[in-house]
């Protein structure tokens, strides 16, 4: 399953703020479409499908609909809308911060993923936004994991977006964090800390290894709390967890982590226990405008 194709027209429209996935017919015979889904997708009964079909949710590239027994062959995309039952509800509310014609600039939430995915669909920062603002081209110009709150920039142009994602694909872009964990009594501030990291076994951890530097951040300290630190964190790069596990590999990892410095169990989410990393503010020269622009969240740690 894919989110819907940025290079094709789909035949679908978006519904409730999502838009249809699509899948590619790859080489391989069936005898029908019901045959080929049914594979495709063993954790989805045939009966869905069959529902599914008789509302007309279900239609090739060129919007014909297809029924259970319609033909499929190599190289056809088969569109459809995902659903969830029983999907969790995240208790939080995003803030726009700004929005003109070409950004949409918005305080994302703990716990609320960004795009639709394993067990969040509607759940889910774009989808939230795609409703409320009824923009249906929205599109995300950066990551931000589900648990960390703070700054995300949207396009809201497809004409303008590939100037905006040209700035983060070139590393123009300056962002700041803010992330609360132990203070180190050890260490010289600032630090500047580089790491090559890779994919662990562990499914969704990283880690370090030795080998040239691929990651790095700057480290400062802004206020001491006690027996712990709100340190300022000002990454060049933009590997996964990058910040996660550079401070745990200093021996401060942040609080309320759930996977750093070890894994704990999928659904482990505690709602009065948000990791306390903060994407603080991002900074770029305007590609359009050419002016200097500054977004910063309203939240605190």
């Amino acid at each position: 399953m894919k989110p819907q194709s940025t290079t094709r027209q789909a035949p679908l429209p978006t519904r409730h703020g999502v838009s249809p996935s699509y899948i590619w017919i790859p080489e391989g015979h069936w005898e029908s479409a019901l045959q080929f889904l049914t594979q495709q997708f063993p954790d989805i009964p045939p009966k869905v499908w069959l529902m599914r079909m008789q509302k007309a949710e279900v239609c090739d590239g060129d919007g014909q609909v297809l029924s259970p027994d319609s033909q499929v062959k190599r190289g056809m995309c088969i569109y459809y809308y995902r659903e969830l039952e029983d999907e969790i509800a995240i208790p939080f509310q995003e803030t726009i911060l700004y929005q003109d014609a070409h950004l949409l600039v918005v305080d994302k939430p703990h716990f609320l993923p960004v795009t639709p995915g394993g067990k969040y669909l509607r759940e889910t920062l774009l989808v939230r936004l795609k409703c409320t603002t009824g923009i249906e081209h929205l599109t995300p110009l950066h990551r931000l994991d589900r648990e960390t709150a703070g700054v995300m920039l949207f396009s809201t142009q497809v004409q303008s977006r590939g100037k905006y994602q040209t700035l983060f694909q070139g590393r123009q872009v300056n962002k700041t964090y803010h992330a609360l964990a132990a203070h180190l009594s050890e260490q010289a501030f600032p630090i500047h800390k580089t790491s090559r990291m890779v994919e662990s076994t562990q499914f969704f951890v990283m880690q370090e290894i030795d080998g040239e530097p691929n990651s790095e951040t700057m480290i400062s300290i802004l206020e001491r709390r006690g027996a712990h630190s709100v340190y300022l964190l000002q990454p060049s790069t933009g590997k996964k967890h990058q910040l996660r596990v550079h401070l745990a590999s200093l021996g401060a990892p942040i609080i309320n982590d759930q996977f750093y410095p070890v894994a704990l169990p999928q659904g482990s989410d505690d709602f009065q226990k948000p990791l306390q990393l903060l994407a603080k503010s991002i900074a770029f020269i305007d590609p359009i405008s050419g002016e200097q622009r500054e977004f910063h969240s309203q939240l605190q740690l």
